[in-house]
């Protein structure tokens, strides 16, 4: 009797055997994976990134979450390469330190940053330049070259470095420099008489400058600057994220789900601009 219930087991065995066999080729021909089925697919691995307050691009919301143009575009990439963003807002100094220890994987944020050579790897994908001008009263010459500043107060915003220009023009005898908490304070010092001009970037500026009384400032452009991510190279897989993003980048641009893909080298340089900063 046992033997004849241990050949019925066996054959039933078998059975199950052959048809899990079978359902396995079914799903795979029909490109359904097991572990999804099975509810065992890990969640996309996470990366790390900083973000700064510098509206419109990157900012933190009334809700405290990041937001922007630039914060919306780099979503999409991150999903697209297969990852899930851990979004850290920092002080622009906290960031460069974070990405020089790798306490952060990445920074969409400005190219060509002196403080940060040697410390990164940037995107060769850039979805958008940035425009840094003088802002100055209708009643203030333009300025038309950059050695115009000597002999003149010049008015920057304390958040900003401007790629280390803000420390050099503030090293120069010939230049007086006042730093503004905000942008909106940076056009009232101006109107006040604080300074000759104010170096600001366009679209910040340009959020705040609305009041009817603006209507006599101008504008003179000073450089582009462009949005990339920039992966810190304290992480060993900085490379392979770069290549993730821009492929992914690609993807989404023929896709045309991001903007077209900006020319880093197709942009626009005062005369007289210090050339350790090009």
């Amino acid at each position: 009797m046992s033997g004849c219930c241990v050949s019925v087991l066996y054959g039933f065995t078998s059975c199950l055997q052959g048809l899990s066999r079978f359902l396995l080729a079914c799903l795979l021909v029909a490109g359904i994976s097991p572990q999804l089925l099975a509810g065992e697919m890990k969640a996309p691995p996470e990366l790390r990134i900083a973000y700064v307050e510098f509206p419109p691009y990157t900012y933190r919301n009334s809700d405290g979450e990041a937001a922007g143009s630039v914060i919306e575009i780099t979503r999409k990439v991150v999903s697209e390469a297969g990852y899930r963003p851990d979004f850290i807002h920092l002080p622009v100094s906290r960031a460069y330190l974070y990405l020089g220890s790798g306490e952060v994987d990445v920074w969409p944020g400005l190219s060509r940053i002196p403080a940060l050579y040697g410390d990164v790897l940037e995107s060769w994908s850039s979805p958008m330049p940035v425009h840094l001008s003088a802002w100055y009263l209708a009643s203030t010459p333009p300025l038309e070259n950059f050695q115009q500043l000597d002999g003149k107060r010049v008015i920057v915003f304390g958040g900003y470095t401007y790629r280390g220009l803000a420390a050099w023009l503030e090293r120069r005898d010939q230049v007086q420099v006042t730093q503004a908490p905000n942008h909106r304070a940076g056009l009232d010092m101006l109107k006040r008489g604080r300074g000759h001009y104010l170096l600001d970037y366009r679209e910040p500026v340009g959020e705040v400058l609305q009041l009817p009384e603006d209507r006599d400032i101008r504008e003179s452009r000073v450089r582009s600057r462009h949005v990339v991510w920039l992966f810190s190279m304290a992480n060993p897989r900085a490379a392979v994220l770069r290549e993730a993003f821009d492929d992914a980048y690609l993807r989404l641009l023929e896709r045309g789900e991001v903007p077209p893909q900006n020319d880093p080298d197709n942009g626009f340089l005062i005369p007289g601009f210090p050339e350790q900063f090009h």
